[in-house]
């Protein structure tokens, strides 16, 4: 039987680390994973997903993550009952987590918590795409904005045999296929 799971989302809260009776330290969060498409406003939507760790990787996660880290996981599906105060039976589905990948660099993290929970992006203006620099935010765009964007986009690396008027002649024997 396969049960795998791999995640890549941003901690809704600060991990919560705990320790057991036996001294076994376990943390639990909830991770955020963006939906693939839009809804008919054009909005995307997220699954808020209960994850928990244990040990060892429990307490580095928790040294290294904070609200809306982005962090990747890779784990399994487990599901698990309880009574709760009332008599009631409680199903919990949570992933535990195997491993863990920080996604962004201290740096970036640093930046966002001191903005608030965004971060700038690469012409400097701040949006609400957490530090994805392929996301295209035009909106509310001055022209200093726009200026900024041409300017960006003319330091991109020219492609050095673009405009020289010269065919490259390559031969079949020298491809490798």
């Amino acid at each position: 039987m396969i049960n795998r799971v791999v995640l890549v989302g941003r901690l809704t809260r600060d991990p919560e680390l705990r320790t057991t009776g036996s001294g076994i330290s376990v943390a639990t969060f909830t991770l955020a994973v963006d939906r693939q498409y839009t809804n008919a406003q054009g909005e995307r939507g997220a699954d808020f997903i209960s994850c928990v760790i244990w040990r060892k990787s429990a307490e580095n996660f928790c040294n290294f993550t904070s609200k809306g880290s982005l962090v990747g996981i890779d784990g399994r599906i487990q599901t698990r009952t309880y009574d709760n105060k009332d008599g009631q039976r409680v199903y919990v589905t949570e992933v535990v987590v195997d491993n863990f990948a920080l996604l962004e660099s201290r740096k970036d993290r640093e930046s966002r918590s001191q903005n608030g929970g965004y971060t700038p992006n690469n012409n400097g203006n701040f949006n609400g795409n957490f530090g994805n620099p392929n996301a295209n935010n035009s909106q509310n765009m001055g022209p200093s904005n726009q200026n900024n964007q041409n300017n960006n986009q003319s330091s991109m690396p020219k492609d050095p045999f673009a405009g020289s008027g010269d065919t490259i002649d390559i031969s079949d024997d020298d491809l490798p296929f």
